[in-house]
């Protein structure tokens, strides 16, 4: 069976023409590269061409692409249902990755609630939030802080605890719920955290905890807001802040769950577990999109006995039998490997394969934090020339401001990182060179 009619150059014009992506005018002179197919750790362009992907589909693939073990699983759940409406309704692939996420998840979450993005994930940690203290007839706390620097999704609950100032949402400022931000996290995870580093935390808790139903952070890593690694001593001095002012926690694991910082989740290197967990991206390996929003006992029963009786969402695709199906077995394949050595290697070979970098002009820092490489630039990359320049040295990036880095699938080789990182510190050194 024929996939397409069309022949790269028709598939670009007619992207040109009506497909608008994420984050782009429909007048951008950045180009966009046709897909074929994708192998393992590498994009197959349409034009023939091999790259090493370093983003993992945005820190989702960590398995790589085209998976055996993965394939069957949808497979295998296709032939018995590819979806049904989980109002009413249960089975076996929702029931069982549940069962899983509540075994592997930090301290006593025990109820999952499953929506379709990450952004949704958040959305539904903010309404549960708000449910639990409204249930306890404190409709007052319903307020959230966020940290600047902070990235949580695109929909609007979301959009509201991102960066009001440098973020990418400003341009709704005005109709955006108003929440209170605290100054970004001290830099450097490895660093010893200033005395002072919480101070201005508490004093907004200490002001404000009246009317906060919660906290909300991204563990150990900052990622869109600028892949920032910071303290676990400040995210535990945070969750003891937290239980001192009776706010809620929530741990925005999106981009950091399922190994990608040397943890299972980044709690665990403060050794704290949230009130609320978000869970999307790497769920599903980067195969359908699913997410996941966990709370313990108390918050659920709480909620439950409120007014409405019930927590108030639900998306049609919840449980989608698929997502769960592939989301389990991705689990799986993680509690039956060495998922850790590997990404510890990985975290090795970044370090050195990055590290030239620092002698460049314009590269600001350089960082590493399992596998998460970082290079900073002191001015904004140019997009329309450095994609292009990346894809002619055979990797995938997707920099963004001054920021580019890597995210690699856990299966990639040590061969794949070398061409990896010394295709990045070429093309860097050209790009900087004519600025």
């Amino acid at each position: 069976m024929q996939k397409t009619p069309y022949s790269p150059a028709e598939l670009l014009a007619l992207d040109k023409q009506h497909v608008w992506h994420p984050y782009a005018s429909v007048h951008s002179d950045v180009p966009v590269f046709p897909v074929a197919r994708c192998e393992g750790v590498e994009i197959v362009l349409a034009t023939g061409e091999r790259l090493i992907d370093g983003m993992a589909s945005w820190w989702s693939a960590i398995h790589g692409y085209n998976h055996p073990t993965l394939n069957a699983a949808l497979t295998e759940q296709m032939a018995d249902m590819s979806h049904v409406m989980f109002g009413g309704l249960t089975h076996q692939p929702a029931v069982h990755l549940s069962k899983l996420l509540v075994d592997i998840t930090p301290g006593d979450l025990s109820r999952v609630f499953f929506s379709d993005s990450g952004s949704v994930a958040v959305e539904v940690a903010l309404k549960m939030a708000l449910q639990f203290w409204q249930a306890q007839g404190q409709a007052n706390k319903q307020r959230i802080l966020s940290f600047r620097n902070g990235y949580h999704g695109d929909t609007f609950a979301a959009m509201s605890v991102c960066d009001p100032v440098t973020g990418m949402h400003r341009l709704f400022e005005g109709v955006l719920a108003k929440q209170l931000f605290a100054p970004a996290p001290p830099a450097g995870f490895s660093e010893a955290l200033p005395p002072n580093a919480l101070d201005d935390v508490e004093q907004l808790l200490a002001s404000h905890h009246e009317e906060l139903a919660a906290v909300i952070i991204e563990p150990i890593v900052q990622g869109a807001g600028g892949m920032r690694f910071y303290s676990p001593e400040f995210l535990a001095g945070l969750h003891a802040l937290c239980r001192k002012y009776n706010v809620l926690f929530i741990a925005d694991e999106i981009a950091t769950g399922l190994g990608r910082t040397g943890k299972w989740f980044a709690c665990e290197h403060a050794g704290i577990s949230p009130d609320i967990l978000c869970l999307g991206k790497t769920l599903t390996a980067g195969y359908i999109t699913l997410a996941a929003t966990l709370c313990n006992d108390t918050i659920a029963d709480i909620i439950c006995s409120g007014d409405a009786g019930c927590f108030m969402h639900g998306p049609t695709y919840m449980g989608n039998p698929l997502a769960c199906a592939v989301a389990a077995r991705n689990i799986e394949m993680l509690q039956q490997s060495d998922w850790q050595r590997e990404v510890a290697r990985i975290s090795a070979q970044l370090s050195a394969g990055l590290a030239p970098c620092r002698s460049l002009p314009g590269v600001v820092d350089v960082r590493v934090l399992g596998a998460i490489g970082v290079i900073e630039l002191a001015e904004p990359v140019d997009m329309a020339q450095i994609e292009p320049a990346f894809v002619e040295a055979g990797i995938w990036l997707r920099p963004f401001g001054k920021l580019v880095y890597m995210m690699p699938p856990y299966i990639i080789t040590d061969a794949q990182i070398e061409k990896l990182t010394s295709a990045t510190y070429s093309v860097l050194q050209g790009q900087l060179r004519h600025r």
